[in-house]
């Protein structure tokens, strides 16, 4: 159910988000375009109607303005970047200062662990999502960041009638503070489910109280476990029995607690707000607007990683220049098969030349698998919008490489001087060369993991020189 009512429909797959404890994110994108493209793919909220909110309560309509508010409004006022909704989530977030900062990996300097979880939930954030699901995020943050974070959530759920639910391990007690309702599960049942100002009465009423020192959450924790259960036995001593999970469970489920959320659950049948909800998730952007923000971001990786682009195109004009050396003006004789095998020899080198240039895929293509994987179970990346904009961006790649093959080797070799010729040679190394970077590419994804597909993009390596026709004859 969703608000009082069945819904069977599609729409709950863009009203629910899942915040993973992994940060994954394109290394070479800056804190902004991360945030920002997530913005164009998922369909940002109205962001109008929060600045219309906003200069409301800070005409005094509402005498007390949030800081949250505040925030907003000079981040719309200002106009920092494209997107007034991302300039808003940036700045509560506290990524203001590396905004304009690279994300960074292993291998690129970027941004803090805590940063990166940061950035991974304003992704989120700025879609159209009403229900969010976030697991363990303060993994790699400090307890002050958490609580930052935290609050952050919980005036963005009831500001926006937000659903938010997070699970922490071991939250300290201001955390714990701003949390609405609980659940504590153990061992997959749920043991208590309610009003957090409720929680600990209920375990009273069991026998077993929060003393005054202890922390809340290491209380709800402890409870349930056989070691430390004991130390909150407030009967007497000789009359204690261990409290199994399974008769907390039973506890929970005959009491007052699943029963009223359960009327409360349908009792809620808001059909204004329905229609609201429903509304703001079909409000979907145009198939068009996805390929364009799409084609956008892998321009702006191209640029990103332009020195490898350049180590490609330098090696092939060096490996062009190394074989014109070695086939330098051929005789054009057709007595015998070995005059035939000089030209044979010199086209085998530029298909190996050009299908080894490929191979860089592998890698690259590797290294962005788990963030589109991730962007396409969010329902944020289609697979053909990715594909198509790599597919448009290679075609230069593969006119830059194989023209420079072909202009620097086929009049000096000694090719047939006619131009048709010669444009016939370009077009199929050039169809090579597409082959070849999207053979690798689909190897990467069968293999999914650097060796496994290193390992397979060799073996068709080798097919492709065995089965080519010059090392192996047909005869």
């Amino acid at each position: 159910m969703y608000n009082g009512e069945e819904v069977n429909s599609s729409t709950p797959q863009y009203l629910h988000a899942y915040i993973s404890q992994y940060d994954l994110h394109h290394a070479e994108m800056t804190v902004r375009e991360t945030i920002d493209f997530s913005s164009k793919m998922l369909g940002t909220n109205n962001e109008f109607e929060m600045l219309g909110e906003a200069i409301r309560r800070k005409k005094g309509v509402i005498n007390k303005v949030d800081q949250d508010l505040d925030s907003f409004i000079k981040a719309t006022t200002f106009g920092e970047g494209s997107n007034l909704t991302t300039n808003y989530i940036i700045k509560i977030l506290g990524l203001s200062e590396c905004a304009d900062t690279l994300v960074g990996d292993e291998m690129r300097r970027g941004i803090s662990g805590g940063q990166k979880k940061r950035a991974t939930i304003g992704e989120m954030l700025v879609g159209l999502a009403r229900c969010f699901f976030m697991d363990d995020i303060s993994t790699g943050l400090d307890s002050s960041t958490t609580y930052e974070i935290v609050k952050f959530l919980q005036q963005m759920a009831h500001l926006m009638d937000l659903t938010v639910v997070i699970s922490l391990l071991q939250p300290p007690p201001e955390t714990l503070e701003l949390f609405d309702d609980i659940i504590l599960l153990c061992e997959g049942q749920i043991v208590y489910h309610g009003p957090r100002e409720n929680a600990t009465g209920f375990f009273e009423i069991m026998g077993f109280k929060c003393p005054s020192r202890k922390n809340v959450a290491d209380f709800l924790q402890e409870v349930t476990s056989k070691m430390d259960q004991k130390q909150y036995w407030i009967g007497d001593e000789n009359k204690y029995q261990y409290r199994s999970i399974e008769k907390f469970a039973e506890s929970f489920h005959s009491s007052y607690l699943p029963r009223t959320a359960k009327d409360d659950l349908c009792g809620t049948n808001n059909t204004g707000k329905r229609k609201e909800i429903i509304t703001s998730a079909t409000r979907r952007i145009s198939r068009w607007n996805i390929f364009k923000a799409c084609f956008s971001r892998e321009v702006l990786l191209l640029k990103r990683n332009s020195p490898l682009h350049i180590f490609k195109t330098v090696q092939i004009t060096v490996m062009a220049l190394v074989i014109s050396t070695v086939f330098l003006r051929t005789n054009m004789n057709h007595k015998t098969v070995l005059d035939a095998n000089k030209y044979m020899g010199s086209l085998f080198m530029a298909v190996v030349i050009v299908n080894f240039n490929g191979m860089t895929e592998i890698g690259m293509t590797i290294k962005r698998l788990p963030t589109f994987y991730k962007q396409r179970e969010l329902l944020a990346l289609p697979g053909w919008a990715l594909l198509s904009s790599v597919f448009l961006i290679s075609l230069p790649m593969s006119l830059l490489e194989t023209g420079l093959w072909t202009s620097l080797t086929y009049y000096v070799i000694g090719y047939a001087p006619s131009f048709l010729r010669f444009i016939q040679q370009f077009l199929v190394l050039f169809a090579m060369h597409q082959m070849s970077m999207g053979l690798y590419r689909f190897l990467a994804a069968i293999g999914r993991t650097q060796v496994m597909a290193n390992m397979l993009g060799t073996a068709a390596l080798i097919a492709i020189y065995i089965f080519g026709g010059f090392v192996i004859s047909k005869s």
